[in-house]
């Protein structure tokens, strides 16, 4: 009886007024986010002019903030209110690529006041695998996935699908995800035209060899862009033989890359050659290898992700490596935040976004990456250790 009385005088001196504003408040499901009048009507229950009613006063007070015509934003923090979490499983910390998409993905949550769980897969399947378990374990509200195994990837994307978690890919494809990434075929394609045109320049378009390092594991997506690249070849030296294409699995990894060239080498000596590479670890192996065989001066090299290593090797003075696609891992994280949103709120999202790419190279590196300098040095040395 006393519960019953004390509900029935808090309905009694409550202020529907006040009620009311503070459902408006709280009809935010993060920090920051902007709602249209009728998405607040929906979520609220309000009739449309009591809600604009509502919203003009707080605006007045300083507790909402228009940021359009009919948008707004609560700059209210109420207590009790859960936050979204999103999980981020990386390729790698050893990576520069990952640990760049981690960071923007870090502060682009931050800014919007969303929780991040962050793990690392460390290259590895397995790893991978078990960290999908953990972020359905700490329920998370969207995933983001960086992982480089195609053979996992299903079995991955089925444990989120089994716990109801929506799920990004991040560079690999996942079933059922959205991808996140560059378009491969034209990333290989331009790094093809970069060394077709390199080598007319420097060779008068005389080329005996083209070996393309692969990565097997990745599965087709990344394979397209070295059919790609042969593409983007062909376009500038359309008489150049497929015979004298050689494909080598270098694992995308430094140490790998430099191994399978230093023994082709050895049974071969290809003359003239150009190499496009699946990333940069193996471009950069393969410039090692060229160069270790005193047969640099024989190769042009172009590599993908304009990772610092890449790029330091770009500035060095007669450096074989003639570019490599950047697609600026460091711009992720307000795409992806974005994305994670729109699946959260179930608004329609493409089944994969592109991102922007471009070759870099010695004449433009300065310009796209300023403050390279302030970073501790980086060399094709650092990639041998993490490849060990």
């Amino acid at each position: 009886m006393k519960q019953l009385l004390e509900q029935d005088e808090v309905g009694r001196y409550s202020v529907q007024a006040v009620v009311r504003a503070f459902a408006l408040l709280r009809a935010s499901r993060f920090e920051g986010e902007v709602l249209r009048l009728r998405d607040l009507c929906s979520r609220t229950g309000l009739h449309k002019t009591t809600a604009f009613r509502l919203l003009q006063t707080l605006e007045q007070v300083g507790a909402v903030e228009r940021v359009g015509a009919d948008q707004y934003r609560s700059l209210v923090a109420l207590a009790g209110k859960s936050r979204l979490r999103i999980g981020f499983a990386g390729k790698s910390v050893e990576s520069a690529f990952s640990r760049a998409v981690g960071e923007s993905l870090r502060a682009a949550a931050a800014a919007r006041g969303l929780d991040l769980v962050l793990l690392d897969n460390r290259g590895s399947a397995t790893a991978a695998l078990r960290n999908a378990e953990r972020l359905v374990r700490e329920q998370v509200d969207v995933a983001i996935e960086f992982q480089v195994h195609e053979r996992a990837a299903a079995r991955i994307a089925a444990k989120f699908m089994e716990a109801g978690i929506p799920l990004i890919a991040v560079e690999i494809p996942h079933p059922g995800a959205v991808y996140l990434g560059g378009n491969n075929f034209e990333a290989g394609r331009l790094c093809g035209l970069t060394l077709g045109q390199r080598a007319k320049q420097a060779w008068r378009g005389a080329v005996d060899q083209v070996l393309l390092l692969e990565m097997a594991a990745g599965g087709p997506l990344p394979h397209s862009s070295m059919t790609g690249f042969q593409k983007g070849l062909r376009e500038v030296l359309p008489e150049f033989a497929q015979e004298r294409f050689v494909h080598l699995d270098g694992k995308g990894e430094f140490g790998v890359s430099l191994d399978v060239v230093r023994r082709h080498l050895r049974r071969n000596r290809p003359g003239r050659c150009l190499v496009g590479a699946i990333n940069d670890a193996s471009a950069l192996g393969a410039v090692r290898a060229f160069e270790e065989a005193g047969l640099g001066r024989d190769c042009l090299v172009a590599g993908q992700n304009a990772e610092p290593e890449a790029r330091a090797e770009l500035r060095r003075a007669e450096t074989r490596l003639v570019g490599s696609v950047g697609f600026f891992p460091e711009r992720y994280g307000p795409e992806l935040v974005r994305i994670a949103l729109d699946l959260i709120e179930k608004r329609a999202v493409p089944g994969a976004v592109f991102v922007k790419h471009a070759m870099i190279t010695a004449q433009n590196v300065d310009a796209y990456y300023p403050n390279d300098t302030l970073l501790a040095p980086s060399s094709p040395a650092d990639l041998v250790m993490r490849s060990l």
